[in-house]
């Protein structure tokens, strides 16, 4: 989680514990004592009942976004902390005795290879999930209400997200939290990740199947008959005050809307062309000139932890080291509340 090599390790620890103790450690050889194991937790920002937990978390089919241009060892980094989290969060669940089963919507949607199959696909899911048409407000507490488990992780410019199945049978979504100033972003990444959770995709190259994922996110954001609402049946021009507008109500960028119109035949590729030769001639690529102002959190963890709390099922000590706090910082931020 940290990216240490056990000489790393060693040198965080000021070499009070030498990097051939560690590789004891590590295989199981030496059992540390307590003192030792407060040295490492130290060093490596984990609570002690890190090295005691039970959960044990595995990846299966696991899918980065941008994954070509992520290192091997951010790679591994980012699959950690996200199973650090995920073994707090369940733990917390089987405290509480929760039964989350995830019921797939699309159990039985035949495999993808066309728009036409992704935009049924969305129209399937907002109707199963009683969506209707209009903007979904809170994406990521969506998810968590669909017992998706939603991480947000803090890893480099590379990563845009990741999808999996933690020990075959919970879909995880993860996210990075340097696109948290661009919530349109998150949105659309966590929906894109949604699509290779859901869809059985066919004899489709990469490209092709992120094009179809990117679809789906569209329409999950902004259904067909929404936009044509919107925009009107056909269009030969669309004004940036108009997609601005839209932007600001449906969490969808201004770029992705445009994109949207032309899967949907509302305006051509000719236009779309120059939309986006214009874009990049503003510098509006990045930073558009109208934000969305929505909020992309969820406080399931949280309220989960302070039920247990409350409800004697978890003493304080627990619950700091649950949230990944020392007891310290824990009975600072929260005791007066209790």
């Amino acid at each position: 989680m940290n990216g240490f090599s056990l000489q790393d390790l060693a040198d965080a620890l000021d070499n009070q514990v030498s990097r051939q103790a560690l590789h004891k450690y590590e295989k199981g050889e030496v059992i540390p004592d307590a003192e030792k194991i407060n040295r490492l937790s130290n060093a490596l920002n984990v609570n002690p009942d890190f090295f005691f937990r039970t959960n044990k978390i595995e990846f299966s089919n696991i899918e980065f976004r941008k994954l070509d241009k992520l290192p091997k060892k951010e790679a591994t980094i980012i699959q950690e902390k996200a199973k650090e989290y995920l073994s707090r969060y369940l733990e917390l669940e089987e405290i509480l005795g929760l039964k989350n089963k995830f019921e797939h919507p699309l159990v039985d949607y035949p495999v993808v290879t066309s728009y036409k199959q992704v935009n049924k696909a969305a129209e399937i899911i907002r109707e199963k999930w009683s969506l209707g048409n209009g903007p979904i407000y809170n994406i990521v507490e969506l998810l968590e209400e669909k017992n998706i488990k939603i991480v947000k992780l803090d890893a480099s410019v590379t990563f845009d997200g990741l999808q999996a199945f933690a020990n075959d049978i919970i879909p995880v979504v993860a996210y990075n939290v340097r696109m948290a100033n661009k919530p349109d972003r998150i949105r659309f990444t966590l929906l894109h990740e949604l699509a290779h959770l859901l869809l059985k995709f066919g004899d489709v190259s990469n490209k092709q199947k992120e094009t179809l994922c990117h679809q789906f996110s569209g329409a999950m954001l902004l259904p067909e008959e929404t936009i044509r609402a919107e925009l009107g049946a056909q269009r030969n021009k669309i004004s940036t005050f108009e997609l601005a507008n839209i932007k600001k109500q449906y969490g969808i960028s201004m770029q992705a809307i445009v994109m949207r119109a032309n899967d949907c035949g509302i305006i051509n590729d000719q236009y779309k062309n120059q939309f986006f030769f214009f874009m990049k001639q503003m510098n509006w690529r990045v930073d558009e000139p109208a934000e969305y102002q929505g909020s992309e959190e969820s406080n399931r963890f949280e309220q989960l932890l302070f039920r247990a709390l409350i409800e004697d099922q978890i003493s304080m000590s627990k619950a700091a080291s649950l949230s990944n706090r020392s007891l310290a910082d824990f009975k600072r931020m929260y005791q007066p509340m209790f």
